[in-house]
């Protein structure tokens, strides 16, 4: 599993002119689901999204987490995180899990950062979305499952 974590004052998805999700401080956090990814990449990811401590305290120091800061997350599906641009012009997307398994590992992923603690709000899996976001810092950092060793 492939995120992309990034800090921000406010995040929102679009689909069809209208806003399905919103958020104020907090994360936007673009995810991409592996064949192969098993619940441990889940739970891996989950907790680096709601821990990190990437929010300032009052010395200006990243010494907050997501839940410390009572803070929004804002999750959206991107299965091009695993794009393969190596050879040609058109990316492969072997490496990204099919659309069922991606679905139902981004559903609990969402699940398993609810229950601890933190408010999600989710894009739309498999729509065609726009996303807008004012990133803040920017801080912005790759989460990468299988490169937790």
């Amino acid at each position: 599993m492939k995120a992309v974590w990034q800090r921000v004052k406010e995040a929102s998805v679009t689909v069809n002119n209208e806003v399905v999700a919103s958020i104020g401080n907090g994360c936007l956090v673009l995810v991409g689901v592996e064949k192969g990814d098993t619940e441990e990449d889940i739970k891996f990811v989950a907790d680096k999204c709601v821990n990190l401590r990437l929010f300032s305290d009052d010395n200006n120091r990243f010494n907050l987490s997501l839940v410390d800061i009572k803070g929004e997350i804002l999750v959206v599906s991107q299965f091009t995180l695993y794009g393969d641009c190596r050879k040609g012009r058109r990316p492969s997307f072997t490496d990204a899990a099919p659309a069922d398994m991606g679905r139902q590992y981004y559903e609990r992923l969402c699940h398993v950062i609810e229950s601890r603690g933190v408010s999600v709000k989710r894009g739309v899996f498999q729509a065609d979305m726009q996303v807008s976001l004012v990133n803040d810092g920017p801080v912005t950092l790759i989460i990468e499952s299988k490169r937790r060793c």
